[in-house]
This record gives structure tokens, C-alpha cells and sequence, in this order.
């Protein structure tokens, strides 16, 4: 099983699941390290071992070669002098062995050594200093923190006001370090892999997946970076975050700090113990189910930001500190019911039958004229252009006019707009809904039971979508057919397509580690496109004839006319 990702929206909720994780990772690269310590060391006796050896045979061949033999009589026969010969053949022979295997030797420590070394210091180690940093910043933040929250609510607006800025100021701080720190665990552990193992074979793909990753995952992280309010992940069923409870004891009250998860739905709040600094877990979850949530008043408590609930379960109230004003708020919110979190419903989108129309004319312009184009959908159309034949094809009052085989319409053109039309639906073709499910099957060992999956779960999707992705599939097949003109293999496609087709709902880290796996199933498809076997009629759009003959689909289509097709 591999490691778990790491998400960037996990470092602002910094939950205990998110720091095992991380240890799983820190526990990964420190067993990579002794490794490569060992893997240095044995390397070195190797080399040392492979000199000694060569020293012994140049000794050897030396013996040979000196060797003479001795005849009776004046003369030596041609079979003494070949014997006498083969001695320092064999010798030499044994020389040029060892000349090639010094070579060997030499380039040894640059092949295998130097990078080994290098990376253990330059990787391994700038991810220990990271590491040092992360904990520093965290024992400050946390410290900052329970000492802002100890300040007494009767203090004056302004001095409260620029405590809150300083907080705000530390806490940034600290999650901008949280970020790095888990950018930089990742990047060594996909560097373990492309730096010295993957080269080994096809290194030119290894290095460019390699970059597109590493891309990715540090845009993704300064969009984070930029507003992590907008890429946090945020369920509408529950609430997670760090509080401070106030414990009664006979003479004293005392504070202490749970990680809190509260459930909407059964109304369940679990409490654990646990410290942010060291990463322990001090105890056994506590759970119990919420009875009422109400604010604490100014002036009924010393403490800033507090707020009472009572439980079904358990007796007495639980007095509980948020961190912030805000935080307050968004507990409130979620526990009182008052203010239930809003979020965004799928729209339900129509595929309208204009656009189709157009999509299917291009199949048949790109069919008949397209396909040895090299880079064919991988290579981009000037935007401007891609603009501009979109407005066309989306407006009804043009779309019928547009002349794809016109000269101003260039191929690059034309599948940018198929393209740019797929991504920019609200809802990927293959949904929202069956998305991991597809992740799923590709990561299956037996590759039948890919197939056989992925084939299920594409008869269970909408029917346009499927019969659109049928269609689609039918034409991205032609074109892999001409691979050897267009260069646009299954794989290649795979890579064009996946993301478009298969475009997670939220950018996240595991969304990026996916995206090989959103290849893999576009390239199952393609190849098996004919396992689609749809029964069902497809939408007849009214389309434009090209040279003469209309273009409907794929297939001879029956059935009524239809306005739109939902998807």
C-alpha cells in the first residue's frame, strides 16, 4: 500500500489524521536514508572488492605473459611456438578485460554513488531542515496561541484588537510553513523515484511527468498560499478544529486543548486529547451526542470566545473556547442549527443540440482530412481563434453557417474548440458522481477486470453522456489508428483527454496523484471502444451536410427529433 497524500487544506485544519500521516511520510524518507547509507556502503566495498579483484588478475595475466617455454633441440615446431603464443593471448585477453572493467570502476562512483550521496544530502536533508522549521514554527504558534487566549475579555478594545493582528500575523506564518514543509516531503519522495530509479527506463517520459507534477502540486500550493479559503475542504456535514475545554477540578478550572469533530447529521460530537507540539495522542476519544449549543455572554465569562453546549449523554455543560472570533462563529453555525452551511448543488446542464451538431461535423472534417496531422489534439489553437469558432457553434443563429472546411478554420483550431468546450461544461462527461468509482477499476491488478469494470460503470451513466462518450470514443480510435502519421497514440490521447473527461470536483493533491490513473481509463475506453454496445437511439441533431451529405452520428440514428439532450 502506498503512502498517503498529503493535502495543502489539511496543514490549515492540522487534524491528528493529518499529522500520522505526515509521519508516515517522515518515517518513509528517514527509512530512505538509512538505505541509502547502507546502499552507499555496500557500493563502496563493491568497488573496493571489484579493484582487488582486478589487481589479482592484472597480477595473474603478468605471471602468463612472462612465462616461456623451454624446447629440446635448436628449433621450436609451429605447434610449440601456437602454445607458447596462446599463454600471452590468453594473458592479453585477460588485460583488456580488466582495462574495461577499471573503466567500469571508475564511472561507478559517478553512476551510482554521487547520485545516492547527493540526494540523500541535498533532498533528504533539505526536508529534515524543513521538517526543524516546521516544528519550531509549530511549538511557536501554539504557544502564541494559548497565551493570546488567556487574555482576559475586560481588556481594553484596542489592546485586544492588536493581540488578535499578532495571532493572525503567527498564524499565517505557520501555515505558509506547514505548506512548504508538506511540498517538500512530497517532492523528495516522487524525486526517490525519478532521480535514480526511473531513469533506468524511458527516462524522457519519467521527466516529463515528473516536471508536470511537481508543477502541479506547487501551483496548486500557491493558490492555497493565495486563498485558502476559496481550496479548503469544507463538507456541509461537519465541523473540525482545535478547542479549549474547560475542566473543573475541586478548587480550579483548567483549559485543556481537544481536537473536536462534530457531526451534523446524528448530531455527535468526539473529542481527543492531543498535542500539537509532540503529536501525541494523550487518552481515548470521548464522544457524545449534542444537545442544545448556546454563546456565552461577554461578561458572564473572562475568556474571550467561548460558547456552552450540553449533551444528551453526559451531564452538566462543557464550557469551550474557539480560537478566534470566527471560529466561534462557524461552531455556532454548525451545532445550533441556525445558519446551516450553504453549498453549491450540480447544475443540471444542457447539451444543446447546435453544439452537438457541431461536434459531429468536426469528427467527420477531421476524419476525412485530419488525422496524419502530427500532434493532432495535443497541439493548442491560438485562443483568440478557439473564441471566436466557439461563439459560432453555441449561437443558433450561426451555427448551421459555420464552414469547417473553409480555410479561415484551422485543425488546431477546430480540436481546441472540442477540447476547451469538454472541459468548460459544468460537469465532466463522465461525472461527478462515478469519478472515483473510474479511479477504482484503473487501479485493478488483472487487467480483464479493468475493462470489465470500467464497462460497467460507463452503462451507468447518464444516457447522453454515455452515448456522447461513445461517440467520442469512436472518433479519438480513428485517430489513434493514424499514429504512426499523427504521433497521437492511445497513451498520448490518454493524457490529452483523461483530465478533461475525468476532472475531479475539488484540485487537490490526491486529484493530481490520479491523473495517470484518469489517462489509464480514457486508453481502456479508446481500445475497447466497441464494448460500449449502446441500445438506446441517440439524439438526432440537425447538422450541415458536409460535401453534400449530412452528418447525424456515427451510426444510422432513428427516433424523434429532441430539442435538448440533458446532462
Amino acid at each position: 500500500m502506498g503512502l498517503p497524500a498529503l493535502e495543502f487544506s489539511d496543514c490549515y485544519v492540522d487534524s491528528p489524521q493529518f499529522r500520522e500521516r505526515l509521519k508516515s511520510h517522515e518515517l518513509e524518507l528517514e527509512k530512505t536514508n538509512k538505505f541509502i547509507k547502507e546502499l552507499i556502503k555496500d557500493g563502496k566495498a563493491l568497488i573496493q572488492a571489484l579493484k582487488n579483484l582486478s589487481t589479482a588478475k592484472r597480477k595473474f595475466a603478468e605471471s602468463l605473459n612472462e612465462f616461456k617455454f623451454q624446447c629440446i633441440g635448436d628449433a621450436e615446431t609451429d605447434d610449440e611456438i601456437c602454445i607458447a603464443k596462446s599463454l600471452q593471448e590468453f594473458a592479453g585477453v585477460l588485460q583488456n578485460l580488466e582495462d574495461e572493467r577499471t573503466r567500469m570502476i571508475e564511472n561507478a562512483n559517478d553512476v551510482l554513488i554521487s547520485p545516492l550521496e547527493r540526494f540523500r544530502k541535498e533532498q533528504i536533508g533539505a526536508a529534515k531542515e524543513a521538517k526543524k522549521k516546521y516544528d519550531k514554527e509549530t511549538e511557536k504558534y501554539c504557544t502564541v496561541l494559548e497565551k493570546h487566549l488567556s487574555l482576559s475579555a475586560k481588556k481594553k478594545e484596542a489592546h485586544l484588537h492588536e493581540a488578535d493582528n499578532q495571532v493572525d500575523i503567527v498564524r499565517q506564518h505557520f501555515y505558509e510553513v506547514s505548506l512548504e514543509y508538506v511540498f517538500k516531503v512530497q517532492e523528495v519522495q516522487e524525486r526517490k523515484m525519478f532521480e535514480f530509479v526511473e531513469p533506468v527506463k524511458l527516462q524522457h517520459i519519467f521527466i516529463i511527468l515528473k516536471s508536470f507534477t511537481r508543477s502541479e502540486v506547487e501551483c496548486l500550493m500557491k493558490k492555497m498560499k493565495e486563498n485558502p479559503h476559496e481550496h479548503k475542504s469544507i463538507s456541509p456535514n461537519t465541523m473540525e478544529g482545535y478547542l479549549f475545554v474547560q475542566e473543573k477540578r475541586s478548587f480550579v478550572s483548567t483549559w485543556v486543548k481537544y481536537y473536536c469533530i462534530y457531526h451534523r447529521e446524528p448530531k455527535r460530537m468526539t473529542m481527543m486529547l492531543f498535542d500539537q507540539k509532540s503529536g501525541a495522542k494523550n487518552g481515548d476519544e470521548e464522544s457524545f451526542t449534542l444537545k442544545s449549543c448556546t454563546r456565552r455572554k461577554t461578561d458572564s465569562i473572562e475568556k474571550r470566545f467561548c460558547f456552552d453546549i450540553e449533551a444528551v449523554d453526559r451531564p452538566g455543560v462543557i464550557t469551550m473556547q474557539a480560537l478566534s472570533e470566527e471560529d466561534r462563529r462557524l461552531w455556532m453555525e454548525a451545532m445550533d442549527g441556525r445558519e446551516p452551511v450553504l453549498y453549491l448543488r450540480h447544475q443540471k446542464f444542457l447539451l444543446h443540440s447546435n453544439m452537438i451538431g457541431f461536434i459531429l461535423r468536426a469528427f467527420h472534417m477531421l476524419e476525412t482530412r485530419g488525422t496524419p496531422l502530427v500532434g493532432l489534439y495535443r497541439i493548442v489553437g491560438v485562443s483568440s481563434r478557439v473564441q471566436k469558432l466557439l461563439s459560432l457553434a453555441m449561437d443558433p443563429k450561426t451555427c448551421a453557417d459555420v464552414e469547417l472546411d473553409s480555410t479561415e478554420w484551422e485543425i488546431k483550431t477546430i480540436t481546441s474548440a472540442i477540447k476547451h468546450y469538454l472541459r468548460m461544461l459544468p460537469a465532466p462527461l463522465m461525472t461527478y458522481q462515478y469519478q472515483r468509482s473510474f479511479i477504482i477499476a484503473a487501479k485493478l491488478d488483472n487487467p480483464e477486470a479493468r475493462v470489465a469494470e470500467i464497462h460497467s460503470i460507463v452503462h451507468r451513466l447518464p444516457e447522453k453522456n454515455r452515448q456522447m462518450l461513445e461517440l467520442l470514443m469512436k472518433h479519438l480510435a480513428k485517430v489513434a489508428s493514424h499514429h504512426q502519421q499523427n504521433l497521437m497514440t492511445v497513451a498520448n490521447l490518454g493524457v490529452v483527454f483523461g483530465p478533461t473527461l475525468l476532472r475531479p470536483q475539488e484540485e487537490t493533491v490526491a486529484a493530481i496523484m490520479d491523473i495517470k490513473f484518469q489517462n489509464i481509463v480514457i486508453e481502456i475506453l479508446i481500445e475497447n471502444h466497441e464494448r460500449l454496445e449502446l441500445v438506446s437511439n441517440w439524439c438526432l441533431f440537425p447538422t450541415r451536410a458536409v460535401h453534400g451529405r449530412p452528418i447525424q452520428s456515427h451510426r444510422e440514428i432513428s427516433g424523434p427529433i429532441t430539442k435538448d439532450c440533458a446532462i
